[in-house]
């Protein structure tokens, strides 16, 4: 029986004399994406007017101070969740690991909601503390995941356990959550309620410049551990024998995605599928090699990311979509879809 969901093609990749091209195009999209998200929403805004001495000072104000530093988020988050989500599927071998799915992102979520309830109205709370709980939220997940991982080595049975932890990890999460919003004041509980369904309404240049430097730094580490996971794909036995130190990778891989996945979910809440959708979409079509696919990952995350907020800005002006509803309607399916093919191939 087949235990992957991919269908690779070794014919259908691209050769490695093209891959310029496709991050260039990559490129170009999110930059066209940019300028469209840029000049889309509730107040019109276009970036000629913004030039002209005649432009408005709430145009400018508007501009500046919050739709420019939300673009920036989006695109930081978008890449760092399609990045991390390709990279977590090279470290574990299996295209089923996403921060989502594994409860990366709903043990982040918990992490954070404990210190916005209990701790943050009592003067403790702090953005910094926010951006901690949020990491180690992740980091707990990650190790209790990759434990299992370990225990359970390859085939089927391997991908059935993350699955089941990932449920009993988000089940656990919503139960905590339901539990922190029965003790929560109204106040909090909103927070929360809008928070949880994913959000980029929380980017504000006092929030999202740390944010940005953290983010970087995260998908920095991932970047440079291209070739290593190349390696790894071999078998920890050959990649040992080639002279790779497979526990500084995982430690490298862990430390970055609960960084980067952390910061994340304490800033925009939880935004689902991005890091299953994106790379398993584009493995399919580039191929597995990391060195291409980790940054291309990026690129696509970030521009699905700006697209879909652009949108959940725009369809119900002046009202606002949560954008992690557009991800879930986005990914849900695909995952059906994804599902359906391996019981086929069964």
């Amino acid at each position: 029986m087949s235990i992957s969901l991919s269908t690779h093609r070794p014919h259908a990749w691209l050769p490695a004399s093209r891959a310029p091209r496709i991050l260039i195009g990559l490129t170009i999209a999110l930059i066209i994406a940019l300028m469209w998200g840029a000049a889309s929403g509730a107040l019109g805004i276009s970036p000629r007017a913004l030039m002209r001495s005649s432009a408005s000072e709430l145009s400018v104000q508007v501009w500046w101070q919050l739709r420019l530093p939300r673009l920036l988020l989006g695109v930081a988050v978008g890449a760092m969740l399609a990045g991390s989500g390709a990279a977590m599927q090279g470290l574990f071998r299996n295209p089923l690991a996403d921060p989502t799915l594994l409860g990366l992102a709903s043990g982040a979520g918990l992490f954070v909601a404990v210190w916005i309830v209990l701790f943050q109205d009592n003067g403790a709370g702090s953005l910094y503390g926010q951006f901690a709980a949020g990491f180690l939220g992740a980091l707990c997940v990650c190790l209790i995941v990759f434990g299992l991982a370990k225990r359970q080595g390859g085939g089927s049975a391997a991908v059935m356990t993350l699955l089941l932890a990932g449920l009993a990890i988000n089940t656990l999460a919503g139960a905590g959550g339901g539990v922190l919003a029965f003790i929560a004041s109204d106040e909090q509980l909103r927070q929360l309620s809008l928070w949880g369904m994913g959000t980029l309404t929380n980017a504000l240049w006092r929030t999202t410049a740390l944010a940005l430097v953290l983010i970087v730094f995260a998908l920095w580490l991932l970047i440079r551990s291209a070739d290593e996971l190349d390696l790894l794909q071999l078998g920890e036995s050959t990649a040992h024998a080639a002279g790779l130190d497979a526990t500084r990778l995982k430690r490298r891989v862990v430390v970055a995605t609960s960084l980067g996945v952390g910061l994340c979910v304490a800033l925009t809440g939880v935004i689902g599928f991005l890091g299953l959708l994106v790379p398993h979409c584009l493995r399919l079509w580039l191929g597995p090699g990391h060195r291409l696919l980790l940054p291309a990952s990026m690129l696509g995350g970030a521009l699905l990311l700006v697209v879909a907020d652009t949108l959940a800005r725009t369809i119900a002006a002046p009202a606002e979509i949560p954008v992690g509803l557009l991800t879930s309607l986005l990914g849900g399916p695909y995952f059906l879809y994804l599902l359906m093919r391996r019981s086929r191939a069964c």
